[in-house]
């Protein structure tokens, strides 16, 4: 199979909305899901190893089950789901929609078999594909960009996924694979350089010209102070220095709730490190190896990045900071595409801003919260992305098990700041 061709560039006109484009995207991938899930064992597919993760039968199963909801009932009077209980234990969070099933228990649920779940995704593919094809050009109006959405929220399980096997196979002291991966080496990165960019109006926010999420508008005005940001992403080298440091024993670098973070989880190095006798070794979805310095240093939280930033003299990027370096940059980068898995040296040493999209989502130390204006989508939908407006802090520019087609400059990823198992690395910035 093709990986790379398997999910293409988006549209960005009215094309997205045609017929023959949502059938095309949606087979892709609902295809791509199920790729993922090859080198799997059946055993694999219903664990759930902590409350942040989800077995992989639950994925699964909930993204069909958001085409069901927010689709094919809302447009086919008489549509009859082929099991009306899946609604209550595939629900996530949509309280609009229903009382969903408790997410600590997700991982108890052996039944449906994962032959029943695959049994029901192909029951929703076959429906909403025949409500394309039999659409009136107002319902397509209506319900084309409602399945747009679910096409890129079944991305974002996408990368959920993977990361989710990370976890479930590090928990394992046989170390399984994933699958046989090629790290590619690289060369040693040069010493961080420092673009600069002068004070000013910017406008952020996305003008609504491709496919985008409420939490991306509106567009508006912002003023940024003169500032420096670090051409390349910060290596496992460099954070092994500040290890070596005493990076995690020194106090006055923490933020106060990330000090007692370390303390409580007894965090000396990013998740999936370990120490043996010739050094560190970390786990990735090809099994255990050793790490290698010149790949980005990924698994950190934001306060590990934070605490890093003051150790380094510097201090994370504001989000509209990294917009505005991001400028009119290509989404060039390593994506779950590439079927590596995991974050890749620098491959070049070129001028200017690297690695600014895939391989790592990067840290920023700006709050998520709604732009000026924001107004969340209408009904349950707008609980997609407002409801989640506290207490996290926002990451740009996707990683290696995000898909290219679902990436742009103003995507607001969000976690809270203690979060390490997705693959989230650091930039640095700088005031001038």
């Amino acid at each position: 199979m093709d990986i790379k061709t398997s999910q293409p560039k988006l549209e960005k006109s009215a094309d997205r909305h045609s017929k023959e484009q949502l059938k095309k995207r949606f087979k892709e991938i609902r295809d791509f899901s199920i790729h993922l899930t090859e080198p799997l064992e059946k055993e694999d597919y219903v664990i759930q190893a902590i409350n942040n993760t989800s077995p992989t039968k639950w994925h699964l199963a909930h993204v069909s089950w958001f085409y069901e909801t927010f689709v094919l009932e809302k447009a086919l009077p008489d549509y009859e789901s082929l099991h009306p209980q899946y609604s209550y234990i595939f629900n996530s969070y949509y309280l609009q929609t229903g009382e969903p099933h408790t997410r600590s228990k997700r991982g108890l649920l052996s039944r449906p078999s994962v032959d029943e779940v695959l049994e029901y995704r192909e029951y929703v593919n076959g429906q909403v594909l025949a409500f394309i094809e039999g659409a009136t050009p107002e319902e397509i109006a209506e319900f084309g960009p409602v399945i747009e959405i679910g096409n890129h929220h079944e991305q974002q399980h996408q990368e959920l996924m993977v990361t989710d096997f990370k976890y479930m196979f590090a928990q394992n002291p046989l170390y399984p694979k994933y699958k046989e991966l090629n790290h590619p080496k690289g060369s040693p990165p040069d010493s961080l350089n420092w673009i600069s960019f002068d004070e000013g109006i910017y406008e952020i926010g996305n003008d609504g010209g491709e496919y985008t999420y409420d939490n991306e508008h509106p567009r508006h005005r912002k003023f940024l102070e003169p500032f420096v940001m670090a051409d390349r992403l910060i290596t496992n080298g460099e954070f092994m220095e500040f290890m070596e440091d005493g990076g995690y024993e020194r106090s006055p670098l923490w933020l106060d709730d990330g000090w007692a973070t370390v303390n409580e989880r007894n965090w000396d190095s990013p998740l999936y490190w370990c120490k043996r006798d010739d050094g560190w070794y970390h786990y990735t979805l090809g099994g255990l190896r050793k790490v290698h310095p010149h790949e980005p240093v990924t698994h950190v939280s934001y306060y590990e990045s934070d605490a890093f930033a003051r150790w380094a003299d510097a201090r994370l990027p504001r989000e509209a900071e990294w917009e505005v370096a991001a400028g009119d940059k290509p989404y060039d980068g390593n994506f779950v595409e590439d079927n590596k898995f995991h974050p890749r040296p620098l491959q070049q040493n070129t001028d200017g801003l690297k690695q600014m999209y895939g391989d790592v989502w990067e840290w920023t130390m700006s709050a998520y919260e709604p732009y000026p204006g924001y107004e969340p989508l209408p009904g349950a939908l707008g609980e997609y992305n407002g409801k989640f407006m506290c207490s996290q802090y926002v990451l740009r520019g996707g990683s290696c098990a995000t898909s290219e087609t679902h990436i742009r400059k103003t995507y607001r990823n969000f976690f809270y700041p203690d979060a390490r198992w997705q693959f989230n690395g650091i930039r640095l910035a700088k005031n001038i």
